[in-house]
């Protein structure tokens, strides 16, 4: 699932800028000045963000980032990049917030902030409907497909699979249905949509497996030393998440959803 740090060198280079030049996180008083928030995303990530045809990004994630602006008194403005330029981005402090379903990972935490998670989503496996691959054990030895930089290509690679990764899940999916890999992983929910909307266009078909590669929590990512202003933040999110809005916005877009507070 959605995102790995960043590749080695970029971060290495962002990291030695980030503790060389001084920079260090936002504060609430720095975004009621500035009267907005920045978020990076990459809108390549249905149901969370995507891109639409007159530039707009919609989603489940920009849902909750108009409301915490709302809440923030704030205008909210979306930067789009690719996801391998987000988190380094937020280390350098370019951006207020990393917002391009971000999974919290111990690695991560060693370079970014985290507020607390706002749902619980999983790594889906991705196969043909002919293909012999019906649970994660039949991934031994076989070559699957991931977007570049994310949690799934972390995982994949630590299990020794033959990984081939795309800087966009679109391409990822097109490497499975030309035959190029033998199962794409990517997050259950973006899953669900990408491969629904495959399969209403095609008479082949994509499959989801039942068995899931993971669980991880989703949660907005933030430059060290950002402290107060995240607890502000999670002091919204979490009463997004108490009220049901989050569940809401998972609704609006068919989307099911996990409370980080279910488990």
């Amino acid at each position: 699932m959605k995102k790995l740090v960043a590749l080695a060198l970029a971060l290495v280079v962002v990291l030695a800028c980030f503790a060389g030049c001084g920079t260090k996180g936002k504060t609430l008083a720095d975004i009621k000045n500035a009267g907005e928030i920045v978020i990076a995303t990459s809108p390549d990530f249905p149901p969370f963000e995507e891109l639409q045809a007159d530039g707009s990004v919609v989603g489940i994630e920009i849902d909750i980032w108009e409301a915490i602006a709302e809440e923030l008194g704030v205008k909210l403005t979306i930067k789009q990049m690719d996801f391998e330029a987000v988190l380094p981005g937020i280390i350098a402090g370019k951006f207020d917030a990393g917002v391009s379903g971000i999974s919290v990972t111990d690695a991560r935490k060693k370079n970014s902030l985290f507020t607390n998670p706002y749902c619980l989503a999983a790594q889906a496996i991705v196969v043909t409907s002919d293909s012999p691959i019906k649970t994660k054990a039949d991934l031994d030895g076989k070559t699957v497909s991931v977007q570049s930089g994310t949690t799934a290509e972390e995982y994949c690679l630590s299990q020794n699979y033959i990984v081939s990764a795309f800087a966009a899940n679109s391409d990822a999916e097109a490497a499975l249905t030309s035959a190029k890999v033998d199962a794409w992983v990517i997050d259950d929910l973006t899953a669900a949509e990408m491969v629904k909307a495959y399969n209403e266009e095609h008479e082949d078909q994509l499959v989801i497996l039942d068995d899931p590669m993971t669980t991880e929590p989703y949660a907005f990512a933030f430059a060290l030393g950002s402290d107060e202003l995240v607890g502000e933040i999670n002091k919204i999110v979490d009463k997004l998440v108490e009220d049901g809005t989050v569940k809401s916005f998972f609704d609006k877009y068919e989307a099911p959803y996990t409370s980080p507070q279910s488990k």
